[in-house]
């Protein structure tokens, strides 16, 4: 007897017949005996037998439909012909998947089929890849008796009535087709649609012979409610939907897959290539983080890594104020390596240092705060992780004792209560929003703790219990006031809290919490929130089961961030919401890396895998590995070193991957740094803000063009595979090697998986990882070592890796940032689906379709105070500066608040934000800044002097064909 344990089950199934941990059926498929579970589907039980049913509504990703009727059976003893994809087995069982009577059935539905599609297939592009041309060669099928005659091009059929065919082809959406001429109205569009994304765009309209697939009501695609996520695309058995790329560049030659380089879910692809040219990008049905589901960034937006904008030659110059001269490698790498060595001759070692991605590999990071460390001589290295999780670090090492979230992504499944703060996964991270949003609908209840009323409040068949709309500022406040009603009305979890987290510092945190002045009653004034909200938020997080907490930038880009995360692992252990499945505290990363940038050692004060510089026996393991002594001092960050560049100590930068022009707080207080220096080096794709204040450009690799790895927000290490040659010349890896080499500093790996090999030896949680394993199995979560060998899921299952979990006492201290006369408006910012970051990639692909400008929205209330209309152009002033941007009037946020994106260099979001910053970690306070807003006529002086900045930076670049010379 065949058993499902002895199978390779990759055969296609619907999402809901999967089996699971169930008893066993025994039944007979075309003759055969097999043992599945109960509750398989006799579809998924006959591709255990090696049997393949033809099908066309069946697919992985939806639940059991039975519309095509292709994939009928017989099962002995009973009458008719049922659907092989919604029929679940049952012992003793027998089931004909063929017979004479079956095969005349399936080639008279696929008759059927065919009689009303177009029979163009050698000028189709899903010629030699049609489910639908695939199913007529399974059945059997030779000749079509039912003649269409030219209904396909004309607007009503041979009886007179309307072909619901004949509509126009809509080539709205910049990055797919949909022909409603080559339709079966098979539905599986629309079920991806509802079923997988969430978004319930498409439906099918009409009945009978008039049924077509409608976005939302009758609207072209582009003007419609779809996200443009690709399930569609996908999920279609046709060319109906069908991506322009493929059009225009035909079927692919070959595959690889890959990890995407957007937000911190890390969505496996399959890159579709002809020779290097990229085709298409395929969401990976195996990927661990994403189930074969994709967003329209990670799908459709890879336009940037061809884009004309790649700056692919070294370019250096002695003045900012000087044009670029383009030369080669050679004299790029030595100029940069005698500069950082004059710098350090004359000013001291400690007068240079670098910045890391959380753009880039493990590998590259990992290798940048080596140089720093090994070939600079000091410990002054930061990342961009420093403006967005790095309280997440602090917080989490303090009360749990790892900096790292609890949980994998799937736990969402068994969540019971979710509770997000201060995150919008939906525009944020998409896929993961999309299986946040799958379980809502299956049931599980919401609380959204934000300013702004971010979708998942209120969305198709999605909809929050609780949305406390806290002013931006008050997060400690709040979760305070959730743990005073937690303790008082002795909703804690003893047993779990007894067993294990300490005693003497749980009992001072009740003790704490449970003052009357953290109470919601009395926290109302300074939050904002009702007080019979905040208890029922703290009463359905407490018994609803289990618990699942997801925050973002919202929580940590405050002054108070690290304290807030605090209060976050506060609430799950005293309701004992930690170690197991479907709850936890979990960090949504926002860029791709910034879990592994974190894990590879990026800040002053820390080695890879989390470890101090203090600590000599640490530091031993690091120096005989590397060969040189290490510096046992804490290096600067990066407001330290803008500080001391404007006093005159800090005079060189290698920055990799990083646009601290315009992502960093205070646009003018950074640029005036970087032009204090006297050699700053930018390495990436494009000439971005800081590259203007840049001596040596360095042209970076995209993901498209490396090996690596990717570690993404729920710990899992996933490898990047280069499908085309640098185009520049050099992985961004190899650039850092040759700097290390040319200052002395010998580096000699042939490929990132000898840089991944040190990094095991050297760091605990990673001891476990290496490319071959990572080979075979798809991904890994860290730790993986000898006590966790296949990898960790879910962290602190027994015990908490400090030990015993640490309550900490959250004191609310109001922010330095408050509404004056003068500054009577709070502004807040995130992002918007189609845009990412700073821009700098999505900007130059299709998506500026759906957002090609930020603009600041405003209550209606506040609009009308100050005469301001939808569209109109605001001054926005803060004290840090002022720029101008269109308004959007919307009650999307409350009054008193306003909101911007900052995707785009010329809205100079980050001008008007100040540089007060976390207390603990010096994230800046990005989330709360006072602002003024006018109705004016015209830009801003800020963005006329952008303007003519990059006017006059594009013309000092060299012409095509200018000889390599270096600046004398």
């Amino acid at each position: 007897m065949l058993s499902i344990v002895e199978q390779d089950l990759g055969t296609p199934e619907p999402r809901s017949a999967r089996p699971g941990a169930a008893a066993t059926v025994a039944l007979e498929i075309d003759g055969r005996r097999i043992e599945v579970p109960e509750g398989t589907s006799i579809m998924r039980a006959a591709a255990i037998a090696g049997t393949k049913i033809p099908r066309l509504c069946a697919t992985e990703m939806l639940d059991a439909f039975g519309s095509c009727r292709l994939c009928l059976v017989e099962i002995e003893g009973r009458r008719g012909y049922p659907a092989s994809c919604t029929t679940p087995v049952a012992e003793g069982m027998v089931v004909r998947t063929q017979s004479p009577k079956l095969a005349r059935l399936r080639r008279g539905v696929m008759e059927l089929y065919i009689s009303d599609h177009p029979l163009d297939c050698l000028t189709c592009p899903a010629n030699g890849h049609c489910e639908l041309q695939d199913m007529a060669g399974a059945v059997g099928l030779r000749e079509v008796r039912y003649d269409a005659g030219d209904d396909h091009v004309h607007a009503r059929r041979a009886d007179g009535s309307p072909n619901p065919r004949f509509h126009e082809k809509d080539a709205s959406n910049p990055y797919f087709t949909f022909d409603p001429s080559k339709c079966i109205v098979c539905s599986r569009c629309v079920r991806a649609c509802a079923e997988v994304q969430g978004t319930f765009a498409l439906t099918i309209a009409d009945r009978g012979f008039a049924s077509r697939v409608s976005a939302s009501q009758e609207q072209p695609f582009l003007e419609s409610e779809c996200v443009s996520c690709g399930a569609c695309v996908q999920a279609c058995p046709t060319a109906t939907l069908t991506e322009k790329s493929l059009i225009e560049k035909g079927q692919p030659a070959h595959s690889v897959v890959t990890t995407c380089a957007y937000c911190g879910v890390g969505c496996s692809f399959r890159a579709e290539m002809k020779g290097e040219e990229l085709v298409r990008m395929v969401p990976n049905l195996d990927g661990h983080a994403n189930h074969g589901h994709s967003c329209v960034k990670g799908r459709f937006a890879l336009g940037y890594a061809t884009h004309r904008d790649r700056i692919t030659t070294p370019m250096i110059r002695r003045s900012i104020h000087d044009p670029w001269q383009a030369v080669s490698w050679e004299e790029a790498i030595a100029y940069t390596a005698s500069e950082f060595r004059r710098i350090q001759a004359k000013y001291g070692r400690f007068a240079i240092g670098g910045i890391t991605s959380s753009r880039c590999t493990n590998e590259e990071t990992y290798l940048v705060q080596k140089l720093v460390r090994a070939a600079f001589g000091n410990n002054n290295v930061d990342t961009c992780a420093r403006v967005c999780h790095s309280p997440t670090g602090y917080g989490l090492k303090q009360t749990l004792g790892e900096s790292a979230g609890t949980q994998d992504f799937d736990s969402i499944r068994e969540a019971d209560v979710i509770v997000v703060i201060g995150a919008n996964p939906t525009d944020g991270h998409p896929v993961f929003g999309s299986a946040m949003k799958r379980r809502l609908r299956e049931g599980a209840r919401l609380i959204v703790i934000d300013p702004r009323r971010i979708d998942l409040v209120r969305t198709p068949h999605v909809a929050a219990d609780y949305h406390l709309k806290l002013r931006p500022g008050t997060n400690v406040a709040v979760l305070t006031a959730l743990a005073h009603v937690i303790a008082t009305e002795n909703l804690i979890d003893s047993d779990f809290v007894a067993r294990r987290c300490e005693t003497e510092a749980f009992e001072k945190w009740r003790a704490f919490v449970s003052r009357e002045e953290h109470s919601p009653e009395a926290t109302e004034a300074v939050t904002g929130v009702p007080a019979d909200q905040v208890r029922g938020a703290a009463r359905l997080y407490a018994t609803g089961g289990n618990g699942a907490i997801y925050y973002g930038l919202g929580v940590t880009e405050h002054s108070q961030g690290s304290t807030a995360v605090m209060g976050i692992a506060n609430l799950a252990m005293a309701t004992g919401n930690i170690g197991r499945r479907g709850v936890g505290v979990n960090p949504l990363r926002g860029q791709n890396n910034v879990q592994g940038s974190c894990d590879m050692g990026s800040f002053p004060h820390e080695l890879p895998g989390y470890r101090h510089v203090s600590d000599a026996t640490v530091r031993a393991l690091f120096e005989r590995e590397w060969g040189v002594p290490l510096h046992d001092e804490p290096g600067l960050r990066i407001p330290n070193m803008f500080e001391a560049a404007l006093d005159g100590e800090f005079k060189g930068l290698y920055i990799e991957g990083e646009d601290i022009g315009q992502s960093d707080p205070n646009t003018q207080h950074v640029t005036a740094a970087l032009s204090a220096m006297e050699c700053v080096v930018v390495q990436d794709l494009f000439l971005n803000e800081t590259a203007k204040f840049a001596h040596v450009f360095l042209p970076g690799s995209s993901f498209l063009e490396k090996d690596g790895t990717f570690t993404n927000a729920e710990r899992r290490i996933s490898r990047v595979r280069r499908v085309m040659r640098p185009r520049a010349g050099y992985a961004d890896w190899e650039i850092t090697q040759l700097i290390a080499n040319a200052m002395g500093y010998p580096m000699r790996y042939a490929h990132p998986e000898e840089i991944m090999a040190e990094i095991a030896r050297l760091t605990p949680t990673f001891a476990g990882v290496s490319y071959a394993r990572l080979e075979r199995e798809g991904s890994l979560q860290w730790p993986c070592n000898a006590e966790a060998p296949q990898g960790t899921p879910t962290m602190h299952v027994d015990a908490f890796v400090r030990g015993k979990g640490k309550f900490m006492l959250t004191r609310y201290v109001p922010t330095r940032e408050k509404v004056t006369p003068k500054y009577p408006l709070l502004l807040t910012t995130g992002r918007i689906l189609s845009q990412y970051n700073v821009g700098a990639q999505t900007r130059r692909t299709e998506n500026v379709v759906w957002h090609a400008e930020d603009r600041i929205e405003l209550h209606p209330q506040d609009a009308e105070d100050r005469g301001i209309r939808d569209g109109d152009w605001v001054g926005v002033e803060s004290r840090a500066g002022d720029t101008v941007l269109r308004a959007r009037v919307t009650d999307r946020v409350q009054p008193g608040v306003v909101y911007t994106t900052f995707h785009f260099p010329e809205s100079g979001a980050n001008v008007i934000t100040t540089e007060n910053s976390d207390w603990a970690t010096n994230c800046p306070e990005y989330k709360v800044t006072a602002v003024q807003c006018t109705r004016v006529s015209q830009p801003s002086e800020w963005q006329r002097r952008f303007r003519d900045f990059t006017e006059r930076q594009l013309g000092l670049l060299p012409e095509a064909g200018t000889p390599a010379t270096a600046p004398r």
